[in-house]
């Protein structure tokens, strides 16, 4: 059965109505496209639990501040069809932008303290427009499951708030992220790094393996934790870094000491690119509290 392509809120809907009315079960995976084995690795999740799996392509311009990359961010709309085709992918939805936002559009969905920390400081009103454009999604799409790679941590921590303080019925799912065999995260953004920003970019995963490894061996100190990190990035040639932080796993607020479940997060400018990476932390204590 070969994919269907929608771009209209209505043929979404009308698309999915058969499926929904035969109790079979939707899983969407949204992307703002340029896809990778990343976004992939998300469709065969959606793929292994659900009956039906759409794929939303959309390069929201809400969640772009001035001055960020929405013009030159890449897109591909071909590439990504032919990929998802093979992927077994049963519906793309990829609207325009005046499908999103039509005239007179004055809504948006404030995402509450969680995107006021760290990417929320650095992209003013970012976390809004993510929030904005993942209700509308969920709303046209009405999946069972939306799936989200854990690339974009804070983002996730979000939608999870967003989901549940609006009774959306949709169970989010957070992926693990997909990494190229030197370590860097993949991403949409990785295509502007020339070959010295991407040398210079695998100190991001090399400093979070650090952290990690110094946590299973038993450090707690989250400020010591984050100085390193921070050091550690902050000394490549190449980089600007943005922030390196050790939070809780879900309140994303920076910890003194490790006790339970957290992250170290990091973004940093490279060349043009900003990436962002992360990693989980998982102290003895937390074991033992479990």
């Amino acid at each position: 059965m070969s994919m269907e392509r929608v771009s209209s809120i209505e043929e979404a809907r009308g698309a999915l109505r058969r499926a929904r009315l035969e109790g079979r079960t939707i899983g969407l995976v949204p992307t703002m496209g340029a896809l990778h084995e990343g976004h992939l690795s998300l469709v065969a999740a959606s793929r292994a639990r659900c009956d039906l799996t759409v794929v939303s392509v959309f390069v929201n311009p809400t969640q772009f501040g001035p001055g960020e990359d929405f013009d030159a961010y890449p897109r591909d709309l071909d590439a990504d069809t032919a990929l998802l085709e093979a992927a077994g992918v049963d519906a793309l939805f990829a609207p325009g932008t005046a499908v999103m936002y039509p005239a007179g559009a004055a809504t948006s969905v404030d995402p509450g303290p969680l995107a006021t920390l760290w990417c929320g400081a650095s992209r003013p009103g970012h976390f809004t427009g993510v929030a904005t454009i993942v209700t509308k999604l969920l709303s046209t799409v009405g999946p069972d499951v939306a799936f989200f790679g854990e690339k974009d941590y804070q983002q996730l921590k979000v939608i999870e708030r967003v989901v549940t303080d609006l009774d959306i019925p949709t169970h989010v799912v957070g992926c693990p992220i997909v990494r190229e065999p030197d370590g860097l995260a993949l991403s949409s953004r990785n295509r502007y790094l020339s070959a010295a920003d991407r040398t210079h970019a695998l100190v991001l995963s090399r400093a979070l393996a650090s952290v990690r490894a110094r946590v299973d061996a038993g450090e707690t100190d989250g400020a010591a934790l984050q100085r390193e990190l921070a050091n550690a990035i902050a000394s490549e040639p190449g980089i600007t870094l943005d922030y390196a932080a050790i939070v809780d796993a879900e309140t994303l607020e920076s910890v003194s000491e490790l006790r339970r479940e957290c992250r170290a997060l990091v973004a940093a400018r490279v060349g043009s690119a900003r990436l962002i990476d992360n990693v989980a932390l998982s102290p003895a204590s937390s074991h033992a509290c479990r």
